[in-house]
């Protein structure tokens, strides 16, 4: 019925518009948790390039023969004018760990031996032999550093799986629906054009079966009157046969007075 049609409707409607909510609260949801990944990832590589310039700096300090210095950006007026020799090119800022370097040359004298240590010192150590503990620290960090960068990479990496396959499912699903929605929807509209058809046609049936009923009511009372009145049609056709025969014989020539006593007669003989 065309009831229930509207409410299948209005159903796929309402799961519709819910779908698409879904959609647009998943894809804020989506970005909202990318820019957040994007982020972090950014503070992790910044914390893992800090990491990797204090192990470099470490290793100057400690370990010489490890050290690489590090590349400094320059501009196009600085590039061009080392190139030509114009100026010197820039070293890198030596502001981490300065004051490692400071307080040790410090603890140096002129002649380059160790100073003796305080009385609540710890006994003096060279400087390799306190590199270790500070490098296995750094090495350390950057472990639960490279960590965490993976777990966010996967983390990242099966989100957006999910909301590949949440999105993939859902276009499918409207799809379906839409569809469904528009079967329903002509299936109402061919259901409706149906219904206004049969009311025309019972109206051209009442109509006709009107007409045909007033005709049987006028054949029906012409019949009676037809009957009621047959004895008196007889009797006046029969009149006027006779008027007929008597003036066929007094155009022949007969005593109309015996001809109208002989027709009497007869009447007499066909009443009694």
């Amino acid at each position: 019925t065309t009831a229930s049609l509207s409410e299948e409707i209005e159903e796929l409607v309402d799961g519709i518009k819910a779908l698409d909510k879904q959609v647009v609260t998943a894809t804020n949801n989506r970005k909202a948790e990318n820019a957040e990944y994007k982020e972090s990832m950014s503070d992790a590589m910044s914390t893992k390039k800090i990491l990797e310039m204090a192990g470099n700096r470490l290793a100057k300090f400690y370990t010489p023969d490890l050290y690489v210095a590090p590349k400094v950006e320059m501009s196009e007026e600085q590039r061009i004018a080392v190139n030509f020799g114009i100026e010197d090119a820039p070293e890198a800022p030596v502001a981490l760990f300065a004051q490692v370097r400071a307080r040790t040359i410090a603890g140096d004298d002129s002649s380059g031996a160790p100073q003796a240590p305080p009385e609540t010192w710890a006994a003096y150590q060279a400087h390799r032999e306190g590199h270790g503990g500070v490098v296995e620290l750094l090495n350390m960090l950057k472990t639960d550093l490279n960590k965490e960068l993976t777990k966010s990479k996967v983390q990242e990496k099966n989100a957006q799986a999910e909301y590949e396959s949440f999105m993939a499912d859902s276009a499918t699903k409207r799809t379906l629906d839409t569809k469904a929605l528009d079967d329903k929807e002509s299936a109402r509209s061919d259901l409706n054009m149906a219904i206004q058809k049969m009311l025309l046609n019972k109206k051209s049936i009442k109509t006709e079966a009107y007409a045909k009923a007033v005709t049987l009511r006028d054949l029906h009372v012409e019949c009676d009157w037809l009957l009621s009145s047959y004895n008196l049609r007889k009797e006046a056709r029969m009149g006027e046969v006779d008027s007929l025969n008597d003036a066929k014989a007094v155009l022949s020539g007969a005593d109309y007075s015996l001809l109208q006593t002989a027709v009497k007669s007869v009447r007499r003989l066909r009443h009694a």
